[in-house]
């Protein structure tokens, strides 16, 4: 499938997937997440992928929202349909087997900021906004927002930043936990690659179970969750991958994972 709207780049065992609209400040339209959807689809299907990176192009915006003007010509029926297949975009990432980070600078708004939202890692430069103005519109935030915001705050922070619909900058947001960290240096699309680099040294089995583990377990009751837990550590034991990290440590050597 060719891409208008993305760029992928591999360095080693990770993917930096840009979307390239500077020209819109990165908005998502129709178009946009289908290449996004696929894009993802093939990378985590990518066995020598280990970690993604995603950010937007230029210095302005991650993704300053969904594209307005496509949303205002839309039919009820049409706008269901787009609010749907951002959801299916925004599941796909968060179910990935492979770490996606997030590499927020400037405005993360809206649909950008539900797209935040889905990643594993969400790094920001000091100067970054993020926030759901949906309500300003008229509308409400169609990608998963009013859904993951409130499971990642709790209740009333994230009715709080809904109901408002103001941009907050990073140091509040990281404060209320929706990001990891706020880098200082601005080239925080530098520091996400080096967490990647990082991640892709990992066992990518105990990756993918703790990926899957996390999100199913909290929407299982806790004596499930637990017991999927368990199943799955017995599944990790019998991997070369734990009889390699676990001779690794008792040799005081550096483990080689190899994803079997």
């Amino acid at each position: 499938m060719p891409l208008a709207n993305l760029l992928i780049e591999r360095t080693g065992a990770t993917a930096r997937v840009t979307i390239n609209r500077p020209e819109k400040l990165n908005a998502l339209d129709h178009a946009t997440i289908g290449e996004l959807q696929h894009a993802f689809e093939a990378l985590s299907g990518d066995g020598s992928i280990r970690a993604i990176v995603l950010h937007g192009a230029g210095e302005k915006a991650f993704v300053a929202g969904a594209d307005i003007g496509e949303i205002r010509a839309q039919t009820p029926t049409e706008a269901e349909r787009f609010s749907w297949a951002g959801q299916q975009l925004m599941r796909s990432i968060e179910q990935s087997p492979k770490p996606v980070i997030a590499a927020i600078n400037g405005y993360a708004l809206g649909g950008g900021f539900e797209l935040a939202l889905a990643c594993h890692i969400r790094l920001a430069a000091s100067t970054a906004q993020v926030g759901l103005p949906e309500i300003k519109l008229g509308l409400l935030p169609g990608f998963g927002g009013t859904q993951r915001l409130a499971r990642l705050v709790g209740r009333g922070p994230a009715l709080s930043l809904m109901l408002s619909g103001d941009p907050i900058g990073a140091d509040q947001a990281e404060r209320l936990g929706l990001l990891e960290r706020v880098d200082e240096s601005q080239d925080v699309v530098d520091t996400a690659m080096q967490r990647a680099t990082r991640l892709a040294r990992a066992a990518p089995l105990a990756v993918r179970a703790i990926l899957e583990a996390v999100d199913r377990g909290l929407d299982m009751p806790l004596d499930a969750a637990l017991a999927h837990e368990s199943s799955r550590f017995g599944l990790l034991c019998a991997s070369d991958d734990a009889r390699e990290g676990t001779a690794a440590f008792l040799e005081k050597r550096a483990a080689e994972f190899r994803g079997q």
